[in-house]
């Protein structure tokens, strides 16, 4: 890698923004998130958390700014490999067991070398639940198994709205550790939480959200 090309941001925002009903949802934004670097989005409920997520995953379209990906515009096709998004809804079919689910991610995004469905689930807490239907699972446990695709997927930028949500203390700790290992590792992630408890990987980027 380049000094030039170590020095592009990964994601670029400029006076970023998103209206509904011709109403702004949040204030323009300006921020980069290089390779390596944890950014903390933070704000009121109701102040776009959820929506910016939405929007840097391609599921909302740019209303006003521009998005930019390694240096060029963003092109969600073009990256849709890249980006991983973990929302409230945590993309599981409810029928299909752990490992069935992280079977088809697979078969859409591709894995990590070495990384099997089942190390996932193993590293994740869910030994002995992987056949399990999702349905059966504690609401803890879904969590978990949804976490399981971060290990999973080669993503080079995760976007994770309340990555601690009905989590316990171990969960938070284990969301901690895949934070840590995935910007250690040259990620990047941007998540949207009151807080990052116990994060040991740095001071993260603040990214704060106004109406």
């Amino acid at each position: 890698m380049t000094a030039a090309s170590a020095a592009t941001p990964l994601l670029e925002a400029h006076r970023l923004s998103f209206h509904r009903q011709d109403e702004p949802v949040f204030a323009p934004l300006d921020f980069r998130l290089h390779a390596g670097e944890l950014a903390l989005v933070e704000g009121d409920n109701g102040s776009g958390k959820t929506t910016l997520l939405r929007l840097l995953a391609g599921l909302l379209h740019v209303s006003e700014g521009e998005l930019r990906w390694r240096g060029a515009p963003l092109q969600r096709d073009a990256c849709a490999n890249e980006i991983l998004f973990l929302g409230h809804q945590l993309g599981q079919k409810h029928e299909l067991s752990p490992r069935e689910n992280l079977a088809f991610a697979a078969g859409l995004h591709g894995c990590r070398a070495g990384v099997t469905p089942d190390a996932a689930l193993g590293e994740v807490g869910l030994r002995g639940y992987e056949d399990e239907p999702v349905r059966r699972l504690s609401a803890g446990q879904k969590k978990r198994a949804a976490l399981a695709r971060l290990l999973l997927q080669p993503a080079a930028l995760w976007l994770l709205d309340e990555p601690y949500a009905n989590l316990d203390r171990q969960g938070i700790a284990l969301v901690n550790r895949l934070l840590e290992r995935h910007v250690a590792e040259g990620g990047a992630a941007l998540a949207s939480s009151h807080g990052v408890a116990g994060f040991h990987g740095g001071e993260p980027q603040r990214i704060r959200m106004h109406g």
